[in-house]
């Protein structure tokens, strides 16, 4: 997807969809899925059953950072304007030499797979991701292989995040094949060389990994194949162990320069929220900055990653930042976008919709996140996202 002008997004109506459900209310139709989070989460974890609920809606310690990500959108507000035309909102962005319609990208989750009934959550993920013009960030940890996700993104550019194997030919292999299948950036993973501490998963004793879920990049890739006596098809549980003793490289930023000289696609560094760390991915050659507390996931007692934005993005100067964790509205997005970040992230939301109704129910609640965020900024008075920007987010 080359540039295209500005002018091409302006005027998209996305806050359409309620009219839509309004006018089938009139003949008795009702939606298929909710619209609001605390429905949809409630009705995802009946159908992902308790062991993928664990994991997938599951976070570190006792949770608090995990929820406060959520619950800390609440102590930023925005101020509306008024007699502003607002008609036509542009919600377009402009993110690794493309111009998206929206500013939402779909974050990495690793249990994508295994969200669908039919455990190929994977391509229904990448499948919304065709619908809605919404990029896909799509995994590492996958039940289908990179190559194939890639192509059911269909003309949607789509982003791959990597988890850093020990085996820099390993590395190499995945970054490489990435990049073959035309994946716009490479997002690197910095905060899950080793799993943090989840009480759900332990009290369970279940990590889907070690049970051979989602592996297949893994599995489908010539070099891991080439360290197995057997292939996976005949030796799973070899296949597995090698997996567990290749994963989880720690980085240093000495590493930059290896990762720059492995590919020419633009390199993302996920997981920055201090804003020196973000000066120094920024002089050591990152393309863009990930500004992300894997939503509470890998560590505890942290702060809240909305409350770390603005600090970074600051740090980050002209670099763009993408942001996630806690992000369960559209209200959400648009305060991330007021406090700086360039494109922001969303991860359970969507996942639940793929429990739900596949890349059906993924688009639906996607296209119901976007929508709310366009009425905020139409009500607001804010046409466009630097209207947004201008106006910031208030600490209340």
């Amino acid at each position: 997807m080359d540039a295209v002008p500005k002018q091409k997004f302006a005027g998209l109506n996305f806050g359409g969809i309620q009219n839509e459900i309004y006018n089938a209310g009139l003949s008795g139709v009702l939606p298929e899925f909710p619209v609001d989070f605390a429905t949809l989460e409630k009705r995802a974890h009946d159908a992902l059953g308790p062991g993928l609920t664990n994991y997938v809606a599951g976070g570190c310690g006792d949770e608090h950072t995990q929820d406060t990500n959520a619950s800390a959108f609440h102590h930023w507000g925005m101020v509306p304007r008024m007699m502003v035309d607002c008609a036509e909102r542009d919600l377009s962005i402009e993110l690794f030499g493309h111009r998206y319609p929206t500013p939402l990208f779909m974050a990495p989750i690793g249990l994508n797979g295994d969200a669908t009934q039919d455990k190929d959550g994977d391509m229904a993920a990448a499948r919304a991701s065709a619908k809605t013009g919404i990029p896909f960030c799509a995994s590492t940890l996958a039940n289908h292989p990179m190559e194939d996700v890639k192509k059911a993104c269909g003309d949607t550019p789509a982003f791959f995040q990597l988890y850093t194997p020990k085996h820099k030919g390993l590395a190499e292999s995945l970054i490489a094949r990435a990049e073959t299948a035309g994946y716009s950036a490479l997002v690197v993973t910095l905060d899950t060389w080793v799993t943090g501490w989840r009480p759900r998963d332990l009290n369970a004793s279940n990590f889907p990994q070690l049970r051979g879920r989602v592996l297949q990049n893994y599995f489908t890739d010539p070099v891991f194949r080439s360290l197995l006596e057997k292939p996976p098809e005949e030796d799973l549980r070899a296949a597995i162990f090698t997996w567990a003793a290749t994963f989880g490289q720690v980085l240093t930023w000495e590493d930059m320069a290896w990762f720059k000289s492995v590919t020419k696609l633009p390199i993302v560094l996920k997981g920055i929220c201090h804003p020196e760390d973000a000066k120094r991915a920024v002089d050591t050659g990152a393309d863009a900055i990930y500004c992300s507390n894997h939503g509470g996931r890998q560590a505890n007692g942290g702060i809240a990653t909305i409350d770390m934005l603005e600090d970074v993005v600051e740090a980050a100067g002209n670099v763009p930042v993408l942001f996630d964790s806690g992000v369960r509205s559209g209200s959400d997005a648009v305060k991330a976008l007021a406090l700086g970040a360039t494109a922001v992230g969303v991860g359970r939301p969507y996942t639940y919709g793929l429990a739900l109704g596949g890349d059906r129910g993924a688009a639906f609640v996607l296209k119901s996140i976007l929508a709310e965020a366009d009425l905020l900024m139409a009500v607001n008075g804010y046409p466009t996202l630097k209207a947004v920007r201008e106006a910031g987010a208030r600490r209340v």
